[in-house]
């Protein structure tokens, strides 16, 4: 199998881009009222993008799991997107499972920061302390607990991303590594019994989300808003009234707010094509 490097995209993209998660509340959104704005999408939210004919800039996945229960969903987010990103684990099971997916096809691989085969290289405390004076990697840092250590933000896919626990938080640090400066999520809703836009009840995976929010969800998301999240520079909204992140993390906005915010760019640059063409 051969990958495209993270290295030949780093800092190639500019503007907006959507993060589609499968959320509930990413059912009735109008996704294809925003053609100009790029989606990465994840896991099952391939379907959103199927059911309104966007194709995704890149399709993720980093949990085997969902691959080896959901091989088709899988086989369809890699068919359907520009790229795709996904851990050597998650790839494996699809070559297992739909090999034919994989020709010829942008793949990226994405390796979890200190981990080999989804387990510690070096101690959390240790691998934190190493990476203090990476300018792309960023992480707390706590001599007495150790579940700090592991919540961190890499702006560089090239070295890896931090796992959090679930899947849109890859997708935020992959936007800050293509250059994307303004990030609008949608469907990071967070809340599993309320279940996935695409199937619910006793058909769905089962989710950690309420086992792992507390401990390393929160605290990452935290992490970004206060670390990485700069006016102009790196911009982080929640499209899901129902989220379970609090808006003093994530700040919300509505979807007249959103369609007032495209309007307002694409006068902006109307003006500044103007402006051009003048001189």
């Amino acid at each position: 199998m051969n990958f495209d490097l993270f290295e030949r995209n780093f800092q190639s993209a500019s503007g907006p881009v959507f993060i589609l998660a499968s959320g509930p509340s990413a059912a009735n959104f109008p996704l294809e009222q925003f053609p100009s704005i790029p989606v990465i999408a994840m896991n099952g939210s391939i379907l959103k993008c199927e059911a309104g004919a966007v194709r995704p800039t890149f399709y993720l996945c980093d949990d085997p799991s969902f691959v080896e229960a959901r091989p088709m969903l899988a086989a369809k987010g890699v068919d359907q997107a520009a790229c795709t990103a996904m851990t050597a684990d998650c790839y494996e099971q699809l070559a297992s499972l739909v090999p034919e997916c994989l020709e010829a096809r942008h793949l990226y691989l994405m390796s979890r920061l200190n981990r080999r085969n989804r387990r510690a290289i070096m101690s959390d405390k240790r691998f934190a302390w190493s990476i203090r004076k990476d300018p792309h990697l960023h992480s707390h840092f706590s001599l007495l607990h150790a579940k700090p250590n592991r919540v961190g933000f890499s702006t560089n896919m090239a070295k890896g991303y931090f796992g959090s626990r679930t899947i849109p938080f890859a997708g935020l640090q992959l936007a800050c590594h293509l250059g994307f400066n303004r990030v609008f999520l949608l469907g990071v809703d967070l809340n599993p019994s309320a279940g996935r836009f695409y199937e619910q009840g006793d058909s769905a995976l089962p989710s950690t989300l309420d086992r792992d929010y507390e401990d390393y969800i929160l605290p990452s998301f935290r992490f970004m808003s206060e670390r990485i999240v700069a006016p102009g520079r790196f911009e982080v909204f929640n499209l899901s009234n129902n989220s379970r992140l609090p808006a003093s993390i994530v700040p919300r906005l509505s979807l007249a707010e959103l369609h007032a915010w495209v309007g307002e760019s694409t006068n902006d640059v109307s003006v500044l094509a103007r402006g051009a063409d003048s001189h």
